[in-house]
């Protein structure tokens, strides 16, 4: 297995301190907080404390900034465990305060109804060219937080349908779609093709919300932080084969910005939905 996933899966993993009592470590991909994402997947980790049931969703919110300097506790409340469903609430504790909660829904198999949205027309993700980080000219212009947040190892790989305009952002439409994938082959483990999932989709999203107003995150005067957080699992999925990341923000108000997402396998199969609300605040305005 290529050694960033190990090390992906290492992080997910968490030491059982009780019965309902996990501890995680934490991790500096060069954000200036702990990544959203680990703390999802950390969060979707110890919730599964159940047997022969799936996630097929999660709300989180994201309440104090986390320090990747320590590890973080996470407190599990087995809510429900019913017929077809079970509940749990997760709260991620650090230094004595709670900086994350989550309730994620579990059931078991079953067959019903089903339709799904079309997958957009994009190019296939061998005709775009691999993203990494920005090109060599444009890290020298950045600043050292920002070059080194992108210089991290990524277990992932993107392929965009339109390049990012990271130095001169202009005004476009409120949608962006990127492929992605893990950078190899994992088992075949749903529950951990999810965790992974959830992990890497607050790569992105509410950078969305900038697009109408010619901004970028890399822009000092801009303010972005993760709100809340919520996926739908629709359909089995696997993380190491091509994923489009369909992406488009319908609303921007309050200092507040909102983007949603459909995941597409590449056989057209709508497999997840994301949707996330975040600040996204001016400090020329404040």
């Amino acid at each position: 297995m290529d050694q960033r996933l190990r090390d992906l899966l290492q992080l997910l993993e968490l030491e059982r301190l009780e019965l309902n009592l996990f501890r995680g470590a934490s991790r500096d991909i060069g954000s200036p907080q702990v990544f959203g994402g680990q703390v999802l997947g950390q969060a979707l980790s110890a919730a599964a404390t159940v047997e022969e049931r799936i996630v097929h969703s999660l709300h989180a919110y994201f309440l104090r900034r986390g320090d990747f300097n320590a590890p973080i506790v996470y407190e599990v409340d087995r809510s429900l465990d019913g017929h077809s469903f079970s509940n749990r609430r997760v709260v991620a504790i650090q230094h004595g305060q709670q900086i994350f909660n989550m309730t994620a829904s579990f059931q078991v198999d079953e067959s019903g109804f089903d339709h799904q949205i079309a997958m957009p027309e994009v190019p296939a993700p061998e005709t775009l060219p691999a993203w990494d980080c920005p090109p060599a000219q444009v890290l020298a212009q950045l600043p050292e937080r920002v070059r080194r947040f992108f210089q991290q190892p990524r277990p992932f790989e993107f392929r965009m349908v339109r390049p990012i305009e990271y130095l001169r952002p202009r005004r476009e439409a409120p949608a962006r779609e990127i492929w992605f994938r893990a950078v190899g082959p994992l088992p075949d483990d749903e529950m951990l093709h999810r965790r992974l999932l959830a992990y890497v989709s607050d790569f992105f999203l509410l950078d969305t919300a900038t697009l109408p107003h010619g901004t970028s995150l890399l822009r000092p005067t801009l303010v972005m932080a993760s709100i809340d957080h919520a996926m739908w699992f629709h359909r089995p999925l696997r993380v190491d084969d091509w994923l489009l990341y369909a992406m488009d923000s319908p609303s921007a108000s309050g200092a507040r910005g909102f983007a949603r997402a459909s995941v597409f396998a590449r056989d057209g199969r709508l497999v997840a939905s994301a949707a996330q609300e975040g600040l996204v605040r001016s400090r020329d305005a404040s």
